[in-house]
């Protein structure tokens, strides 16, 4: 992360805008601009070029999906680009789309409302900048109420504990769940990894993107 993390913020709600721009100045983030519509949000981009673009979904012009588009947009342009969508939604098409873009990394996706503590929020968003992924355990469960068959690959235990993967359980916590072993666990836990083809990283970082293979492996229903 560098010495100067810029931030652009985008967020309809004048005091919420307000709240996290000082939030963020209070961590040491620079906050270039905090723009209230998806429009604004694409030009001051372009013109800063800024670390970091946080996002909420709901927005002008439309106050539909307009800022989850807008960083699909962002995303597209430059897959490396961290962006972080902090929405009271989740919009399942584009969420996927979303986390499925630039290889699932330097992306996040959180729930205002699940967010109750400021040093977690704010280690989410550095964990982001540091090129890892950041899901909100409901949002995951959500995305896959939308999906249908698992990956065809897995075995049917491998799909149990990757489906539990998925809702942010621990291995012990699947252990547990499953009435078996932390180590058989870590054994599943392996074996789905080198059957998805996911390279050498951390096993945090390694657990999100299996989540993000197992989304991805389907159509949307």
């Amino acid at each position: 992360m560098p010495a100067v993390t810029r931030v652009v913020l985008a967020e309809d709600g004048v005091l919420l805008r307000e709240g996290l721009a000082g939030v963020l100045e209070r961590f040491g983030f620079t906050v270039v601009a905090a723009v209230g519509d998806a429009d604004a949000l694409l030009a001051t981009v372009a013109a800063e070029n800024p670390d970091l673009v946080i996002t909420d979904i709901r927005m002008p012009p439309d106050f539909t999906d307009d800022g989850l588009r807008a960083a699909l947009a962002l995303r597209a342009a430059d897959p490396g680009r961290a962006v972080v969508v902090l929405s009271q939604y989740v919009q399942a098409e584009y969420a996927s789309r979303l986390l499925d873009s630039g290889d699932g990394r330097r992306v996040g996706y959180l729930l205002k409302d699940r967010v109750v503590d400021i040093a977690d929020f704010v280690g989410a968003l550095r964990s982001v900048l540091g090129g890892g992924t950041v899901i909100d355990p409901d949002v995951v469960r959500r995305l896959l109420a939308h999906r249908r068959d698992p990956v065809a690959e897995l075995s049917g235990r491998e799909r149990e504990v990757l489906a539990l993967v998925a809702e942010g359980h621990s291995n012990a916590a699947i252990a547990r769940r499953l009435t078996v072993t932390e180590a058989a666990v870590g054994k599943h836990v392996g074996n789905i990894l080198a059957k998805l083809g996911l390279p050498p990283d951390d096993d945090t970082n390694r657990r999100v993107l299996a989540v993000l293979a197992y989304l991805r492996s389907n159509p949307a229903s």
